[in-house]
């Protein structure tokens, strides 16, 4: 659901609140976090969507993967999850199991376990987990603390939501499905403990709201402007190809029309950006990065801890006074 209706749909929710509820819909953060004790909070995220590769064991680890990365954004571990799965009655259940397999093995692969869920039939396939994590209360990591002086990082590339575009109108190429289906498959939990290792002041992950949605849902949240040098944001392979050729979903022009309106989550675009670049800024994504905010004093201690485990990692902008983002050449 695009940014704008889903936006209207939650405003009688957002009124609930709860003195144990220390993130929820208020803040339109990741995921929610309700404390238990002084020293234990419990995280608590669903997702779920249709197949977006061909293969159900990788279908079922990416849509694991997408769910837990919520945890990972709020900074915590993942413990549960409960299978949310619909089903047509016209198609052997075997591909059901092995959507299953896949994800629960990635949910052991992250320390977890599922622990059972609920299946309806329906006309379309559709996976998802409900994630049960933990958290200490004073390390909860929001989309709210971005301060002026920061900088950017993004751990993995963006161009899902093309690649796989193109991969339904049998128009990819073999490898770059592959390289795309790897860093959905990759779980954000190593970047989010380098992050809590070093110390960021917020963190997001890059979903269906593309990389600027959610970098403006960072900047309306802290009340600073998000400043994203293009160049520097990497694209998976044939990605940019594939925007060239116009295989675009149609979230992006949703995401593109919410964003681009006034307010403290504007996205201001360079004149003259090419069609394509504003694509795939826009792009929703399938199981994205994180989007870390530091302090400019800790970027050297963040590049060092990522470079030691050789985990991706590239440098997109800073964070200034004023609000919304700016997006640079």
């Amino acid at each position: 659901m695009g940014p704008g209706t889903l936006a209207q749909v939650l405003r009688p929710l957002a009124m609930q609140s709860h003195p144990n509820l220390l993130v929820g819909l208020q803040t339109s953060d990741d995921a929610a976090v309700y404390k238990l004790s002084d020293d234990l909070a419990l995280i608590q995220t669903v997702d779920f969507f249709p197949p977006v590769v061909d293969d159900p064991f990788a279908y079922g680890g990416i849509a694991a993967a997408n769910a837990m990365s919520d945890v990972y954004a709020m900074g915590g571990e993942v413990t549960l999850g409960l299978n949310i799965a619909a089903w047509p009655d016209t198609l052997p259940t075997e591909g059901l199991s092995r959507i299953f397999a896949g994800g629960a093995a990635k949910m052991a692969e992250a320390g977890a376990i599922i622990a059972g869920g609920h299946t309806v039939t329906d006309d379309e396939p559709k996976y998802g987990i409900c994630v049960t994590g933990t958290i200490h209360p004073a390390r909860i990591l929001t989309k709210a603390g971005a301060r002026a002086g920061d900088r950017l990082y993004l751990t993995k590339a963006i161009g899902t939501g093309i690649v796989l575009t193109a991969l339904k109108h049998e128009a990819a190429d073999e490898g770059h499905v592959a390289e795309a289906t790897a860093s959905m498959l990759r779980l954000n939990r190593l970047a989010s403990q380098l992050a809590q290792e070093v110390g960021v002041n917020a963190c997001t992950d890059i979903t269906g709201f593309g990389l600027v949605g959610h970098a403006a849902e960072m900047a309306g949240k802290s009340g600073v402007r998000l400043r994203i040098a293009v160049e520097a944001v990497p694209f998976l392979s044939g990605a940019l190809e594939y925007a060239e050729l116009g295989f675009v979903p149609g979230g992006i022009g949703r995401n593109r029309d919410h964003f681009s309106t006034p307010g403290p989550h504007a996205v201001v675009l360079p004149a003259g950006l090419r069609r394509s670049l504003d694509d795939l800024l826009h792009d929703p994504q399938t199981s994205g990065g994180l989007l870390l905010s530091l302090p400019a004093e800790r970027a050297a201690a963040l590049e060092a801890a990522f470079a030691r485990e050789k985990a991706p990692l590239w440098a997109i902008g800073e964070v200034v006074e004023g609000g919304g983002v700016e997006v640079v050449v």
